[in-house]
């Protein structure tokens, strides 16, 4: 297993994408990782777009960036409410000072927008947030996964299993 010892969190509100949130999850929980799924409250139902739901093991304000290896932010709406929590944007920015991964997909790039981490990376994302990606200083490109140095990025579902080949790679690299 190859990221046995690797500790994940991916944050999540309602309206997530229901498979960018669940195939990551399976993928690194096969590889040997701990994926801890925190919301705005812990032991509560999260419904994905299609409804799919989750269930949080943890609160934004009982995360600790010192406890991960990487994050996930998952795309769908749900970026839109994630980048609203202040513990969500002071995470994204501690584990970004610290170079632990970042894995983002579709939506997702507006939570790295709001956590004002993305000046000057390498980036992708759906399409349509390509201008607020390139407005908040990210050089953007069309391609199904990109990788910055620790922050890996994808468009969308198709391209799933290119962006955790990307992702665990990278995470096993650290």
């Amino acid at each position: 297993m190859r990221l046995e010892g690797k500790t994940i969190i991916q944050i999540v509100s309602d309206d997530f994408e229901d498979l960018e949130l669940w195939y990551p999850v399976h993928r690194l929980r096969e590889e040997g990782a701990k994926v801890i799924i925190a919301a705005e409250e812990a032991g509560k139902k999260y419904i994905g777009k299609y409804g799919v739901p989750v269930e949080s093991e943890l609160s934004f304000r009982d995360m600790d960036a010192e406890q991960y290896h990487a994050l996930l932010v998952p795309g769908g709406w749900s970026p839109d409410k994630l980048r609203r929590y202040e513990e969500v944007l002071s995470l994204v920015k501690k584990m970004n000072e610290d170079k632990k991964v970042i894995g983002q997909i579709c939506h997702a790039g507006w939570v790295l927008i709001s956590a004002n981490i993305l000046h000057g990376v390498k980036v992708t994302s759906t399409p349509g947030i390509k201008d607020d990606m390139i407005n908040a200083g990210a050089e953007w490109v069309n391609e199904a996964v990109v990788v910055d140095g620790h922050i890996v990025s994808s468009r969308r579902p198709p391209d799933l299993p290119d962006y955790m080949r990307e992702f665990i790679k990278v995470l096993e690299n650290k």
